[in-house]
């Protein structure tokens, strides 16, 4: 099954071993709930947390499509566990953490197409988002991933890359990432455009600081991304609006399409005191489609 690439602007983390912190993301305006069986719940908790994770998705079967989990990465022994516990309950997607390349994703592949028939869920429609950056082997595949199935969407994080490498810091004295991290940062979105399916932002561990998250949001918006991870619901209305196309935004999209509707055939047209060219239509439309009104 061909999956579209991802719409979602705001990607919520919630920890999976917590109803409490579950209901309040789902109850919130976060595109997804990302509930996490990985880097949220220890070890000890992982047999119960799946037990609630799968309850909790299929408690809310409205909200399934908005429900996805976070499993472990294949490089430990919790994965097929997370996968047979809450496959049954038809979670919305998946998010597979730490892959190696694109081999992982495939493996990922053949586990839920097998889940899936077992429990009367069409095979092949789970869609799967995929940290791309986590270990050092797997920046040498950001751009590994067109066609691979299931696909839609890549994201990237800067801690567990850290630790691959044995960096002591991925900050730079005035806090911003350093060269690595931003190098990760680029080949997510150069690898999601080859592969044609959505680049998500990494997280904004500060999440009481909404005006830096606004600013980074914008940014990384004009950089190509199309979304935006985050671990607090304080979070995901900055990342809504900073992934949404604004009225201004729109009308001029509109009237670049319009001059160039208007003089069919014609490469470059002169506008504002300026030359519009073919690049600049695509931009309009692929916004106008971002938008809904294309």
């Amino acid at each position: 099954m061909n999956h579209q690439p991802s719409t979602a602007r705001s990607w919520l983390f919630a920890p999976g071993d917590s109803e409490k912190k579950m209901t309040k993301a789902m109850e919130g305006s976060a595109d997804i709930v990302l509930i996490d069986l990985e880097d949220a719940v220890a070890t000890e908790n992982k047999p119960l947390a799946r037990q609630m994770v799968h309850d909790f998705i299929a408690a809310n079967p409205a909200q399934q499509a908005r429900l996805w989990v976070r499993i472990n990465p294949f490089d430990g022994p919790y994965t097929l566990g997370d996968l047979a516990a809450v496959m049954p309950a038809h979670p919305g997607g998946i998010m597979l953490p730490k892959v190696y390349g694109r081999a992982d994703v495939e493996k990922l592949d053949h586990c839920l197409s097998a889940l899936e028939v077992a429990n009367g869920i069409g095979e092949g429609s789970t869609p799967v988002i995929v940290l791309i950056t986590e270990t050092a082997e797997a920046m040498f595949h950001t751009g590994d991933y067109k066609g691979a199935p299931r696909v839609v969407a890549l994201t990237w994080g800067a801690e567990d890359l850290a630790d691959s490498i044995g960096a002591s810091s991925n900050r730079n004295a005035d806090g911003s990432y350093s060269f690595t991290y931003e190098l990760a940062r680029s080949l997510t979105v150069l690898g999601a455009a080859t592969a044609g399916v959505t680049a998500v932002e990494t997280i904004s561990a500060d999440f009481k600081d909404l005006e830096a998250l606004r600013i980074r949001a914008e940014g990384v918006r004009r950089d190509g991304f199309r979304g935006m991870l985050a671990i607090h619901p304080a979070q995901v209305d900055v990342i809504n609006a900073a992934f949404t196309p604004t009225d201004a935004e729109i009308a001029e999209a509109q009237e670049v399409v319009a001059i160039f509707a208007a003089n069919p055939g014609v490469g470059a047209i002169g506008w504002k005191g300026g030359m519009l060219d073919r690049p600049y239509l695509a931009r309009a439309e692929r916004l106008l489609r971002q938008a809904g009104k294309l």
